[in-house]
């Protein structure tokens, strides 16, 4: 059985769709490559963003739920997102980018932190890696600047010591010191690191991060829910969501985990130069189009974003 590769994607929370797409596509450059529902509640978006080619390893989603409270961060939940970049340059981009947008910004060496609007954080890592580049077009981003897809995530733990024996044979994520872990598969890797957690107990709620999915291949996938099954989890049975297969399950620090398939993919539905300029539907779904097009916000692709704020 193949090992995981990586991040698949991460999905997070949103109170305002619309102005989720002006950040993420207008400031951030990533490209909307799917508009869709959430499948376990149709009434609300579910809005996917990524590289050219919504590729696994580049894919940002988030949930709308309109006028949610700012949530925060705690035990058991990610806390932030790493995204590659290719070079210090990239970074001295990014913070003068940033800071033009009222964003501010961290910088620690080869490292960008910052939050998001509704304060769900990232930091942007310049570090040689051998991933090949997962890169969307924008006018004002050139190529060697833009975001490359994820690094890793970070995440809030009491007892991270409690989740090493699982992490190990129930994912395969190695690691030295019960902290730092590594997902690395045929062609790409991501870390999963834990910091201490607040005193605060943690929040859902816009600005959080709902779950962190890794990637496998079509035909490992029902062989990773045996094996995390064998290694005391309890994932749910494998759920079809059209665009790929998922299973889901807690760690034992509490982080909300998804194993999904690299396929079949977003162009499944759509054409690859025309993703994300529609309301997709998968077909399980469809007949619900006239209620769910009559209650959600319209919404421009991210291709008619950026020609507009160009």
């Amino acid at each position: 059985m193949k090992a995981l590769n990586g991040i698949h994607h991460i999905s997070a929370i949103t109170a305002d769709a619309a102005q989720n797409l002006r950040f993420y596509t207008g400031l951030m450059g990533m490209r909307l490559v799917k508009k869709t529902v959430n499948q376990d509640n149709p009434s609300v978006y579910h809005l996917f963003y990524a590289d050219e080619n919504g590729s696994p390893g580049a894919d940002l989603t988030f949930f709308e739920y309109p006028g949610l409270v700012r949530g925060r961060a705690g035990a058991g939940m990610i806390h932030r997102i790493g995204f590659r970049v290719g070079s210090d340059q990239a970074l001295d981009f990014w913070a003068r980018r940033l800071a033009a947008a009222g964003i501010e910004s961290v910088r620690e060496e080869a490292r960008l932190r910052f939050d998001d609007h509704e304060g769900l954080g990232f930091e942007l890592i310049a570090a040689p890696t051998s991933d090949t580049p997962l890169v969307a077009r924008h006018p004002e981003i050139s190529g060697q600047f833009a975001l490359q897809g994820f690094a890793g995530v970070r995440a809030f733990a009491r007892r991270p010591e409690a989740s090493q024996a699982f992490l190990n044979e129930g994912v395969g994520f190695p690691s030295v010191d019960g902290r730092m872990y590594e997902s690395r598969g045929d062609s790409r890797g991501s870390f999963y690191v834990y910091d201490d957690a607040p005193e605060l107990r943690g929040l859902g709620g816009s600005g959080t991060v709902h779950h962190v999915a890794w990637s496998s291949t079509t035909e490992d996938h029902a062989g990773w829910r045996n094996r995390v099954v064998e290694a005391g989890g309890d994932p749910t049975p494998v759920i079809d969501r059209f665009y790929f297969r998922s299973i889901y399950f807690r760690e034992p620090s509490g982080v909300l985990f998804e194993i999904a398939t690299i396929g079949p993919g977003f162009a499944t539905d759509e054409a690859k130069e025309h993703l994300g300029e529609r309301l997709s539907l998968p077909p399980a779904f469809e007949y619900l189009r006239p209620q769910v097009e009559a209650s959600l916000t319209p919404l421009p692709s991210s291709r008619e974003w950026a020609a507009a704020q160009s």
